[in-house]
């Protein structure tokens, strides 16, 4: 049996939210999208995400195709409204098909698996700071404050379909595991370990561990719009 909590909040520092997100158990399908606040219409582009991959998955498209459709989608929608900047969005998707599930993202919106009592972080950024981690010129703990942590190298709607890099990893889903889908805003107030002293409250129901972390990123400051989409699996 698959459990479910979500939650989005624009934050204290922004009036609009540009984030999105969905969840259907029927169809085993969640993600959350990051409208780039630094683009315009950054909630238009997430929303656009959003509304084409549940289209695409309808389908019956696979979730990475889905991504590349959405791409396309808010590139063509950009044009038609002759935006001076193109609209982009990260997006982070997670499907549970039996006991196996599929994430796959663009951007810096993140993915975590809880198993045996451990957090792991499933996704990698498409980010600036990312690639110097790769490449050993900065450590994990200094791309946390680095000024550059929010440039993103790949995002929805700004990435040529010809180059975008939708990157995917899969999976078992056992009982007592639990997927965590969010955006920045999260990660960039609340550490991993933060994250993991949450998802290990057994009593709590989903929701009660999401509302906990949007609460935490609040109480970090709030910097940016928050949201979390935590899937368990019973």
């Amino acid at each position: 049996m698959i459990e479910f909590g979500h939650l989005t909040h624009p934050g204290l520092r922004r009036d609009l939210n540009e984030d999105t997100y969905y969840g259907d158990g029927e169809l085993a399908l969640w993600l959350v999208a990051d409208g780039m606040g630094g683009h315009a219409c950054g909630e238009v582009a997430s929303a656009l995400a959003r509304e084409t991959i549940v289209r695409e998955i309808r389908r019956g498209a696979s979730l990475a195709h889905a991504i590349r459709i959405a791409d396309e989608e808010i590139i063509r929608t950009s044009r038609r409204r002759n935006d001076s900047l193109p609209m982009g969005t990260t997006v982070v998707a997670a499907r549970v098909q039996g006991n196996r599930y599929e994430v796959a993202w663009v951007g810096d919106s993140r993915a975590y698996l809880w198993r045996d009592g451990t957090l792991a972080q499933l996704s990698q950024d498409h980010s600036v700071v990312q690639e110097m981690v790769a490449q050993g010129n900065l450590t994990a703990e200094q791309a946390r404050a680095h000024p550059h942590r929010n440039v993103v190298t790949q995002a929805l709607g700004v990435t040529d379909p010809a180059h975008l890099n939708v990157a995917t990893t899969h999976g078992e889903l056992r009982p007592g595991m639990q997927l965590l889908l969010c955006s920045d805003g999260l990660t960039e107030e609340v550490e991993d370990a933060g994250i993991a002293r949450t998802l290990a409250f057994d009593d709590a129901s989903a929701q009660e561990c999401v509302d906990t972390l949007v609460a935490a990123a609040l109480d970090g400051g709030g910097s940016d719009n928050i949201t979390v989409i935590l899937v368990r699996c019973h």
